[in-house]
């Protein structure tokens, strides 16, 4: 039965995308097969399920193939299939929501309503009225 490395597996199947980012998920803990969690170098095989937590959500995944040569993305499914149940996706959707609802004023990057008010803040459109060619007076004197 073939078997792959965990970190070269996920950067294959595109989880991650290098193996680095891969490798460094199983060392803070965040990877386990079957339940339990796992270092890099950890073997995988067809019928484990693997889960990444990658907060605020946890992703399961069946592994159909182990490979450790990355593959095009419309290979993807041959190699695994997603098993992350609908819940932690409705999670995800929250987080997103909330996100910007708990954000405090002036922190990170402005609304884009807030940069609208900046750029009117600092050209208010009743200056585009005005006509500031100043030079064009000092020629028509002469």
């Amino acid at each position: 039965m073939p078997e792959a490395r965990i970190d070269k597996w996920m950067w294959a199947a595109r989880i991650f995308k290098t193996r680095t980012i891969a490798a460094e998920a199983c060392k803070k803990g965040r990877i386990s097969i079957n339940g339990s969690q796992v270092k890099p170098a950890r073997m995988v095989k067809p019928g484990d399920v693997v889960q990444v937590r990658k907060p605020p959500v946890t992703y399961s995944f069946k592994v159909l193939q182990a490979i450790e040569k990355r593959v095009g993305a419309k290979l993807v499914p041959e190699i695994m299939e997603n098993v992350t149940t609908p819940d932690q996706y409705e999670l995800l959707e929250m987080s997103k929501i909330s996100g910007f609802v708990d954000r405090a004023r002036g922190t990170g990057r402005p609304t884009k309503k807030e940069r609208r008010d900046l750029d009117e803040f600092f050209m208010p459109e009743y200056l585009d009225d005005f006509d500031f060619d100043f030079d064009d007076e000092e020629e028509d004197e002469e």
